[in-house]
């Protein structure tokens, strides 16, 4: 039997973030976890799951001109018989097509445009406005083996924005219209065995599913899938831990699907293994007979003895094997991993994580970077995760829509709890198919502590407060039949007292603070949670508000409707009775460029910038919801041109007391209060502030800022220097100017251009600033306050990428030029089409 690595089963994705510190405790605990599974186990046949990523052909269509978009919709008869759609055959021509690989948005490669209807978009021309650029036609042409004749096929879209038409060998197979849930098509019957096929994606981004940055095109993976006829329903297995004692029980589920032309007899085992790939319990099911294009649902539960708890701090998992038999032989088998944890909320004690008692120390994320918008490769979920995590965040909200599955594979792993949303707030078929995929696909998921049914339904929760209430119970009943296991919720801006907050099982409250006191009176046995909180807004490096310049300052900048990050923490953070809550939002993200308009084409809610760039309130976070002494000193001292002026100086910190110097000498020491922060005025002149933190009046941690020279050279540093040369993995680099005492100079605004050349291609560049309207892909980008990223992805070819950073253009002094080396090692790489 052919074997693969557990490393390819559980995907080898695990890396350090920004700063090779970050998160260090809970990335050893996931290194450590992949390091224990690369034992090799049979391959689990004769299921096939293949990698549809590589080898694809792109070209922009148009939404009104048929002659511009292969002729589709030249006639109404288009769909009037099966198999004559031309450009899905063989014989089309599409050599002067863009060859490109998956994931891909097309959107963050467009034009900015100064376009008041795209603000919440990000300013790209998407929308029926712009037919030129909201659809995109995706072509590949893919060999399926003579012996796959019998088998079940089906192609899986993880997600693809947004509306989207498949065809294949010129037959028309389905259409899929949200821009978040999974979907799939069976091509069993279309496909030709033994020959070459086609498949056609036509995708259109006319229309949004929310009022943020959304991207366009095949963001997500696509997978090919090889069954036999009996086999596993899709996303229908689940394990479901019940703590007892010093034990567990495992509830076990299935459903196996029959899509053979005879009745079939089939049998249902599971096997249980740790993280070390040992047996720790195993499950039968009887054998049932399970008719023609019919199903059967197959129970069981097993004991694990002393399990090892799934928690922040060590995120355990284990993994289930279910397999089905049939005829006498293995006909399907697939793994799972979930985790054993106990979740509590409770309306007087707040949050508990198997037993502990804890706050939610959560963030808000829209899925886009920069450089890359909507379309991360998997390494970059574990980036911005290893950023929020350094900075103490134990939980994350996935706003506004159902997550790709990477970011909850690396909750899973890293530790990271989850809110868990979907997109649709409804009860129509759309909305209970969004949320019913949504539940299933993730609630193995040991990070997901609750589900949410919806954002902001302000027409549901007031003008249709009747409706509404009868919506959400819908919703909640659906996730309760699917997963009896997890509390529902939803996130409201309002008083929680009417329409949609009467289904749920707990309370979540976007900003209003006037409301969560009064409710817990009201409602003493309801838990209560911040849904979304704080919208703080700065700009990264900045310290003063300039709306010439579109920026904010770092201190205290705040939305009419919104809290600083240490007014909202005093409050959920210091009441027992709450749980906890999600601050809006932990990174930067394009739209919403409040409170500017054009140019801004992101936001500025972000405690981290676009890049992942930490700002100075990060280390607000960092020290109120860290484990260990922390402290931070802003801002800078390079303030040219303003000697004698007065400067504001604040310390983060959750030191019992810091001490302020300023060339040397003392502005006298302050106390820390709790939850809070401790500011001087000091008078500016060229030199070095200098911040010394006490415990126990000992000093423990000291930061200081100096007054740099002007940029003399380019520094580059990546996140790893050696990454797999699997096609997939990625290496992120901070760029940065130094002045000739080596120092990083915290204003540069140089352009800087790259080079790339050997095992790796450029993906995208960055810097963080809300304004900057430079490419996302051409090679070059200005440096914003000292910093700018590249991300650089490896080929499929071992060897070494080398990346050269040189000063672009004419303008000020030369910089002396950087260069690094990643190295991209041979990996065994994960099953996919060829």
């Amino acid at each position: 039997m052919p074997t693969v690595t557990r490393r390819d089963l559980l995907r080898s994705t695990i890396a350090l973030s920004a700063s090779t510190l970050l998160a260090r405790s809970a990335m050893a605990h996931a290194d450590a976890l992949m390091e224990a599974t690369t034992a090799t186990v049979p391959a689990l046949a004769p299921r096939e799951r293949l990698l549809f990523d590589f080898g694809w052909k792109f070209q922009f269509g148009h939404s009104t001109d048929p002659v511009r978009d292969l002729g589709f919709g030249n006639s109404q008869g288009d769909f009037a018989k099966t198999g004559d759609f031309e450009f899905a055959k063989l014989k089309f021509d599409d050599s002067k097509w863009r060859s490109l690989n998956l994931p891909h948005d097309w959107a963050v490669e467009l034009p900015f445009v100064n376009d008041d209807v795209q603000n919440s978009h990000g300013f790209k021309p998407l929308g029926r406005r712009y037919p030129e650029t909201s659809v995109g036609w995706y072509r590949r042409t893919f060999d399926i083996a003579a012996t796959d004749l019998g088998r079940r096929i089906s192609v899986d879209f993880d997600g693809a924005f947004r509306s989207v038409l498949i065809w294949v060998n010129g037959c028309f197979i389905g259409r899929n219209d949200n821009g978040y849930a999974p979907f799939h098509f069976d091509l069993t019957d279309f496909i030709a065995y033994g020959q070459k096929n086609v498949i056609v994606a036509r995708v259109d981004a006319s229309f949004g599913d929310g009022w943020f940055y959304e991207g366009a095109g095949l963001y997500r993976h696509v997978w090919l899938t090889k069954t036999d006829a009996v086999h596993l329903g899709k996303w229908e297995s689940y394990a479901r831990a019940s703590v007892s004692g010093t034990g567990a029980v495992i509830s076990l589920g299935t459903v196996v699907q029959n899509d053979g032309a005879a009745t079939a007899s089939a049998k249902v085992s599971w096997k249980i293994v740790d993280t070390a790939g040992k047996t720790v319990a195993t499950a039968d099911a009887a054998a049932q007979s399970v008719a023609s294009d019919g199903s059967a649902v197959y129970t069981a539960s097993a004991k694990i003895a002393n399990p090892a708890l799934w928690s922040i701090e060590n995120p355990n998992l284990y993994a289930a094997i279910v397999t089905v038999e049939s005829g006498g032989k293995v006909s399907d088998a697939e793994r799972f991993n979930f985790g054993v944890r106990t979740v509590v909320f409770d309306a007087d004690k707040g949050f508990s994580l198997n037993g502990k008692s804890m706050k939610i120390q959560g963030t808000c994320n829209h899925q886009d970077h920069a450089g890359i918008g909507a379309a991360l490769p998997d390494r970059m979920q574990y980036f911005r995760l290893g950023v929020l995590k350094e900075m103490g965040n134990n939980a994350v909200r996935t706003s506004h829509n159902a997550p790709t599955p990477e970011w909850v594979e690396g909750c899973d792993r890293l530790g990271v709890m989850m809110m868990c949303e979907t997109r649709q707030m409804s009860s129509n078929p759309e909305g209970l198919a969004q949320l019913e995929v949504m539940v299933k696909r993730y609630r193995n998921s040991p990070s997901i502590i609750l589900w949410s049914v919806g954002n902001e339904e302000w027409i549901l929760q007031d003008d249709m407060a009747e409706q509404g209430a009868k919506i959400a119970t819908t919703m909640v009943r659906r996730c309760h039949e699917l997963d009896p296991t997890r509390p529902v919720s939803a996130a409201v801006n309002g008083s929680n007292e009417k329409g949609v907050s009467t289904a749920f099982d707990i309370i979540g409250f976007n900003y209003h603070a006037e409301f969560p006191e009064g409710y817990h009176k009201e409602h003493p046995k309801m838990a209560l949670y911040g849904s979304e909180t704080s919208s703080a807004i700065s700009t990264r490096g900045v310290y003063a508000n300039d709306p010439l310049r579109n920026t904010m300052n770092a201190y205290d900048g705040v939305v009419p409707w919104g809290q600083t990050a240490e007014d909202w923490w005093k409050f959920y953070g210091g009441k027992e009775w709450e749980a906890g809550g999600f601050a809006w939002t932990g990174f930067d993200y394009r739209g919403e460029p409040t409170p500017y308009g054009w140019p801004s084409i992101n936001s500025q809610f972000g405690v981290i910038d676009m890049c992942g760039f930490p700002k100075d309130t990060f280390y607000y976070y960092k020290a109120w919801w860290g484990k260990e002494p922390s402290l931070h000193l802003f801002p800078h001292w390079n303030w040219e041109g303003r000697d004698g002026e007065a400067i504001k100086v604040w310390v983060y910190s959750n030191c019992e007391e810091v001490e302020l110097f300023v060339n040397g000498a003392s502005q006298g020491s302050q106390k820390m209060p709790h939850l809070g922060h401790v500011e001087w005025t000091a008078q500016y002149h060229p030199g070095v502030i200098e911040a010394r933190g006490s415990i126990g009046g000992k000093v423990v941690l000291t930061e200081k800022h100096e007054t740099t020279g002007r940029p003399a050279s380019i520094r580059l540093s990546a996140d790893r220097t050696e990454i797999s040369a699997d096609g997939e993995d990625v290496a992120v680099l901070k760029v940065e100017a130094l002045d000739k005492e080596g120092r990083p100079v915290p204003t540069a605004s140089n352009l800087i251009g790259f080079k790339v050349s050997g095992a790796g291609v450029l993906i995208g560049v960055g810097n963080g600033d809300p304004n900057c309207q430079q490419s996302d892909k051409e090679p070059k980008r200005s440096l914003f306050n000292g910093l700018a990223q590249v991300i650089v992805q490896a080929t499929k070819e071992a060897g070494e990428i080398h990346i050269e950073a040189v000063k672009e253009g004419w303008e000020g002094p030369e910089l002396m030029p950087a260069k690094l080396m990643i190295l991209t090692k041979a990996v065994q790489l994960r099953p996919q089409v060829g």
